[in-house]
């Protein structure tokens, strides 16, 4: 927050229940997603490979979230990626899409399951066509944590991803992910582009269902 007030303990009153209706731009992503189009360029001893893979994402919208006087509406998501013809899991990743009408920011939670977290921010604002996220090693607001091991060995110092929403409904990303490969120079650029098309819709947050059955309170 740009400017914090002197009352950072006081959460936001009359505050929507309804996620769906106060997403902003990440209204969106809301609903369960699927594509085989994917392509992914990462290092190899060998030198660059591509890899062509199939994703699966669900994006499920999650209750209003306060931390004092700030408040994200945001989707809670999953990412599972496979090779074609293979069973084992090439990609597995969950995280939070977050989304502050107050300031018009929007960050993304990246946890991967080789030791990695990340949280990236940027700006956007409802009905944008276009959002774009990033985070930097080292930054204290939108950083990059990893193991041991990857900061030796494959070093991530910076990651992007573009997204943009198309006409008919679907959206396509484009994530850049630098990467300090031990032994290597300079930096790779590991890079993965998709198109994922709706195979499911977007459902009302655990909330609003509350309310319509009656049960809260």
């Amino acid at each position: 927050m740009s400017n914090i007030p002197d009352d950072i303990f006081t959460e936001p009153e009359d505050v929507s229940p309804d996620t769906l209706a106060n997403l902003g731009p990440l209204r969106r992503l809301a609903g369960v997603w699927q594509s085989d189009k994917g392509v992914d360029v990462s290092p190899k001893a060998e030198g660059p490979e591509r890899s062509d893979y199939r994703e699966h994402i669900r994006m499920e919208p999650i209750d209003p979230q306060a931390n004092g006087p700030q408040l994200f509406y945001g989707l809670r998501y999953h990412i599972h990626i496979n090779k074609p013809g293979e069973a084992i899991t090439f990609h597995d990743q969950v995280g939070y899409w977050l989304w502050e009408p107050a300031t018009g920011q929007i960050m993304q939670t990246i946890a991967i399951p080789r030791g990695q977290v990340v949280l990236a921010g940027g700006m956007a604002a409802p009905g944008d066509k276009r959002i774009s996220v990033e985070a930097r090693r080292g930054d204290t607001r939108f950083g990059i944590c990893s193991t041991g091991f990857l900061e030796e060995a494959f070093r991530t110092d910076y990651y992007r991803i573009d997204i943009t929403f198309n006409d008919d409904d679907s959206w396509t990303y484009l994530t850049r992910t630098d990467l300090a490969v031990r032994g290597k120079e300079p930096a790779f650029n590991h890079h993965d582009t998709n198109t994922l098309r709706r195979v499911g819709p977007a459902t009302p947050n655990p909330l609003v269902g509350l309310l319509k059955d009656g049960k809260t309170g």
